[in-house]
């Protein structure tokens, strides 16, 4: 939360919008002061006991009761649209919320000697991740029969992290492990064995199955694969955004991972769609995917393939990581002048700043919208419509 000390901003942790309260200034960065809270002296209403460490990764807002985190996070939406991108939204952001506990399916974890978890802010300290209530309860019974599977085989010295996938309904979990050096086939199969998991290292993967709008859609997805993390929001994320698809359109999704958007569009909307993706391990799920639904897979950067475009579809989709797209794929999409463009995006700063790009461009905000992907964090996904002005 942002206060001010005789003109300076300071970030304050731990707080409420409204509060007052006594904070003890941690670190000096360039033009701002960070600060944690050390005692709440006039509390919110909002304020809520904490169960978990506050500072561990995915509890920053666990002191926050939740309908105020939603309210929060609108204002961080049009805060940043109207401080970074000078524009304006058509109207408050409404942001879909989500159960706060076990939303979790997929999960970077740290191994430190014989603990695994998440990192408290800003150091390599581990919290233990049960406590935090991110995962569901049978992830870190797993987790805990896996940790101890590594100990017994004297790995343990070896395992940096833990690569956690889930499916939604939690009936398949691929585990992947970095260690410093590679496993013998034994500890592999050793491993593999844990009772609670459906695949075991860089090739596993799990299954995902959603129905949108009558359609069924199966996805595979490679653990090491990026993928959208909250499994109660995955299918209304993926029926807002197909939904914004007319019936029949030509569709390119850029970004497109596992398929999530573009096999929506093509099973639920009959859009004929070219789906790109750069990351050599998506793209190889999105070929799988690709084939039952007749969408066009492409392996290669979304720089690359907008530089050689010729063809304008009626609708953009973009699902880019939490750096934006970058000035040359931005330049290829304003370049290609498509005629809608969904933006799909987990960072609101960098969208906002897009956002700049693409009014400047020759369009304007139709809509935008909100789902709470990561309660309890300062982070939320967001979906903004643009129309090209003057088709």
């Amino acid at each position: 939360m942002i206060a001010r000390l005789s003109g300076q901003v300071v970030l304050v942790g731990g707080a409420i919008p409204g509060e007052r309260v006594t904070a003890r200034i941690e670190r000096v960065g360039k033009g701002v002061l960070y600060a944690d809270t050390v005692s709440p002296d006039e509390p919110s209403p909002d304020r809520r006991p904490v169960q978990a460490d506050p500072l561990c990764g995915g509890c920053l807002y666990a002191h926050i009761s939740y309908p105020r985190q939603l309210a929060i996070k609108s204002d961080v939406i049009a805060d940043a649209f109207a401080r970074i991108g000078r524009v304006a939204l058509p109207g408050p952001v409404r942001v879909a919320p989500s159960p706060e506990e076990g939303y979790r399916m997929r999960a970077r974890l740290h191994v430190r000697g014989q603990r695994y978890g998440f990192f408290r802010e800003g150091t390599h300290d581990i919290c233990d991740a049960r406590a935090t209530r991110q995962l569901l309860p049978a992830s870190c019974d797993a987790l805990d029969r896996l940790t101890a599977a590594i100990r017994s085989v004297d790995a343990a010295q070896d395992v940096r992290e833990i690569e956690l996938s889930e499916n939604i309904d939690g009936s398949g979990r691929a585990i992947c492990v970095d260690a410093a050096s590679a496993m013998d086939v034994r500890t592999v199969q050793r491993l593999s064995q844990t009772e609670g998991l459906t695949g075991f290292g860089p090739d596993a993967t799990v299954t995902d199955a959603l129905t949108i709008d009558g359609a069924s859609l199966v996805l595979r997805r490679n653990v090491l694969a990026f993928f959208q993390g909250n499994r109660y929001l995955l299918q209304d994320l993926v029926a807002h955004v197909v939904a914004l698809v007319p019936r029949d359109a030509s569709v390119v999704d850029l970004y497109a991972g596992a398929g999530l958007f573009a096999i929506g569009a093509a099973a639920c909307r009959s859009a004929r769609v070219t789906a790109v993706e750069g990351d050599r391990v998506s793209a190889a799920d999105l070929a799988v995917n690709a084939v039952a639904h007749e969408v066009e897979a492409r392996h290669e950067p979304v720089e690359a393939f907008l530089a050689a475009a010729r063809s304008v579809p009626e609708v953009l989709i973009v699902d880019p990581p939490r750096t934006g797209m970058s000035r040359d794929a931005l330049d290829g999409v304003t370049r290609l002048r498509a005629g809608r463009v969904i933006y799909v995006s987990c960072d609101v700063a960098t969208l906002a700043r897009d956002s700049r790009r693409l009014v400047d461009a020759g369009y304007a905000i139709e809509r935008a919208d909100a789902f709470d992907l990561f309660p309890n964090t300062p982070h939320v996904e967001t979906v903004v419509v643009f129309e090209r002005v003057g088709i």
